[in-house]
């Protein structure tokens, strides 16, 4: 079987609808100093998700911008990752993440709160279908670190579900058992 021209193929797949939305967080121009001068190339972060519960992020370098873009959304796609939601619109509960000196905070919201973030974490949390969070940026403004310490903090995200069934236990007797250790915490 042969395959079809590459043409073709690019031609295809602009016209197949993607299930995936991608987001350009930042583009850097970088410089390489050469005999005849400086030569220019461009670096982009790109965040893509389906907006229901999976997102993934990239970095690619070229000489043209489309072309760094290309090669970062393909990267995301590579690198998707999935996440708990609540009621499919915010976290389970409140977490920490870090990558380098970059420190974020992400805290589950009531519904009708809305997206509460900065430029990176806004973009991963858009991406993900997140509808409801609070988050602070700590530390470093690098929208690279931002972007990893908020996967990092995604990563650490579990749903009574998985922590249920990491402890041999049913979901609502873990409910139960919160309930109790609230209220043992009000006694005290």
């Amino acid at each position: 079987m042969a395959r079809e021209p590459r043409r073709d193929r690019e031609r295809r797949e602009e016209r197949e609808p993607s299930e995936f939305i991608d987001k350009l967080v930042h583009i850097n121009r970088v410089a390489k100093v050469v005999k005849g001068g400086r030569r220019f190339a461009f670096a982009a972060l790109v965040v893509v998700g389906d907006q229901k519960g999976r997102a993934g992020f990239g970095h690619g370098k070229a000489r043209e911008v489309p072309e760094a873009i290309r090669k970062a959304t393909d990267a995301a796609k590579r690198s998707l990752t999935r996440v708990p939601l609540r009621e499919g619109r915010t976290l389970h509960h409140d977490v920490l993440g870090r990558h380098g000196a970059g420190k974020v905070f992400l805290r589950a919201a009531p519904a009708g709160t809305g997206v509460i973030a900065g430029g990176p974490m806004r973009a991963v949390f858009e991406t993900l279908g997140l509808q409801d969070v609070v988050a602070k940026s700590l530390g470093s403004s690098n929208p690279y670190n931002v972007v990893r310490a908020t996967f990092n903090a995604l990563k650490h995200q579990d749903s009574p579900r998985t922590v249920a069934s990491r402890r041999n236990i049913k979901v609502s007797s873990l409910q139960a058992r919160r309930r109790d250790g609230d209220a043992e915490a009000v006694a005290e």
